[in-house]
């Protein structure tokens, strides 16, 4: 039996994505958002970290073309047969530039890192998880990339203390950090410089001899959302390796029904 090939899959499919547009706008950035897939990134303690991503992929497209191939990001990171190491990043970059005939081309990956924290009196030990982002950008040849770390600390109001007859009120604080650096800097640099710069640090087991040492702790070390913003940046600032640095500190308010926030930029104009 002779069997042919249906006519319509004979047929050369149109490349719409590749026709003009006559516009003339180009577009800073266009593809495909929250791609969930596996990464390694370097551990300070234990060598590597296994963890999983959430990755946005971009290229800045010309006014010529009315669209980018999306599946073409899917591509590059299928090739990627476990996961995806940092210091890949810019491999992978080149690839989506080659892939899609892109001058310029993004991506940014968030992802839970997690540290073993040991209570400072029973020595309980958990996991604790940070929030980190890693953002590279290659235009043409240049590579940059920007490290991005949430911390969440505890701090403790310095004008509650003063005025109170007894007890203060205190909150939980994210500070986040975000860095163009010369040389390498671990994250675990970044979660220290941040924590001994709060009111005090947080863990995820706490027993009562525990509770009593992180109250007190906070107590004796209160700090403005202004405090810790200007304490990180000061380190930063004395750090050779960094280029670029921004510091916000939010704090969720225990006593108002909104946030205190403070941002300090510093180093370099951000590339």
């Amino acid at each position: 039996m002779d069997l042919k090939t249906p006519d319509h899959q004979n047929k050369t499919l149109t490349d719409v994505q590749s026709q003009q547009d006559s516009r003339r706008l180009d577009i800073d950035r266009v593809g495909v958002k929250d791609i969930r897939y596996p990464i390694i990134v370097r551990d300070r303690s234990r060598g590597q970290q296994h963890t999983i991503a959430s990755i946005n992929m971009y290229v800045k497209l010309p006014h010529l073309f009315k669209g980018t191939h999306m599946s073409r990001f899917l591509e590059v990171i299928a090739e990627y047969d476990e996961a995806i190491s940092i210091t890949s990043l810019p491999n992978l970059l080149e690839k989506i530039q080659s892939r899609l005939d892109a001058e310029e081309a993004h991506i940014e990956l968030a992802f839970p890192y997690f540290i073993r924290k040991v209570a400072p009196v029973s020595k309980a030990s958990a996991l604790m998880d940070y929030q980190v982002e890693f953002m590279g950008v290659l235009d043409g040849d240049d590579y940059r990339m920007t490290m991005k770390v949430m911390v969440p600390v505890t701090s403790l109001c310095p004008c509650s203390k003063e005025i109170s007859d007894f007890g203060a009120h205190n909150q939980r604080s994210h500070v986040t950090v975000s860095l163009q650096f010369n040389k390498f800097v671990w994250v675990e640099e970044i979660i220290d410089m941040v924590e001994k710069n709060a009111s005090c640090q947080l863990y995820a087991i706490l027993k009562r001899p525990d509770e009593k040492f992180v109250t007190e702790e906070a107590y004796k070390n209160p700090k403005f959302v202004e405090d810790m913003v200007r304490s990180v940046a000061a380190d930063l600032e004395k750090d050779s390796r960094v280029s670029w640095f921004k510091v916000e500190s939010e704090n969720f308010e225990s006593i108002h029904n909104h946030s205190a926030y403070a941002l300090i930029e510093g180093g370099q104009k951000e590339l």
